[in-house]
């Protein structure tokens, strides 16, 4: 089975008391957690695809966590994964580390990056049923005001109407956006479908909110 999550932040103390506002009375207790979580959901033959900012901590300490979480990790790279320049980190310990992907996810293309990408690669791409065929998850915005503006964005595409390939009428342009935020699924990873649901929820929460 695949997992996806994003922005775990392992040993970033100040997610607690700043930006995530997590609640942790420290590091140490946050890390414990958040591998609990893990290792509840991930098997052994398992994979998850990281979304980048997966620790600030050390070479050395990032491979003791590495070595605790269950299944083939593999990393989209973030702006935090400083450990990644540290002599003593071993990289064998993901199956890849790279910038940016396109994978396959039951019949799927899901493009992989740390950062939003707003016009993506397959974005109008719908099979026979109108259902999207790609979905773009990122992280990196949390759950700040910019995670808002990437809402207003996604409605605003939806609302605008175009014509796509082979198309002989006008139809609101898919855009399938989901913010694979840790703590939006309490730290755990989830597979494509549950981040597509929990999405679902959550952006219609928003708007709730907003209106």
């Amino acid at each position: 089975m695949r997992f996806y999550i994003a922005d775990l932040h392992f040993f970033h103390a100040n997610m607690n008391y700043e930006m995530d506002m997590r609640g942790f009375e420290n590091a140490e207790q946050m890390n414990e957690y958040m591998i609990a979580k893990w290792n509840g959901r991930v098997r052994k033959n398992d994979e998850v695809m990281i979304l980048g900012d997966f620790s600030i901590g050390k070479g050395e300490e990032t491979n003791e966590i590495l070595k605790r979480l269950n299944g083939a990790k593999f990393l989209i790279t973030g702006n935090h994964d400083r450990f990644l320049e540290d002599k003593k980190f071993d990289t064998k310990l993901f199956r890849w580390i790279r910038p940016y992907e396109e994978v396959k996810d039951d019949k799927r293309k899901v493009i992989l990056s740390h950062y939003p990408v707003f016009c993506y690669n397959g974005q109008y791409r719908l099979d026979k049923d109108g259902n999207p065929k790609t979905y773009m998850l990122y992280g990196h915005v949390h759950d700040t005001h910019d995670e808002r503006l990437v809402n207003r964005f996604l409605d605003i595409t939806r609302e605008t109407l175009a014509y796509s390939k082979g198309e002989q009428a006008l139809k609101p342009i898919p855009c399938q956006m989901i913010n694979c935020f840790c703590k939006y699924s309490d730290y755990v990873p989830l597979t494509l479908n549950e981040w597509i649901k929990l999405d679902n929820e959550r952006r219609d929460r928003l708007r709730a909110e907003q209106d």
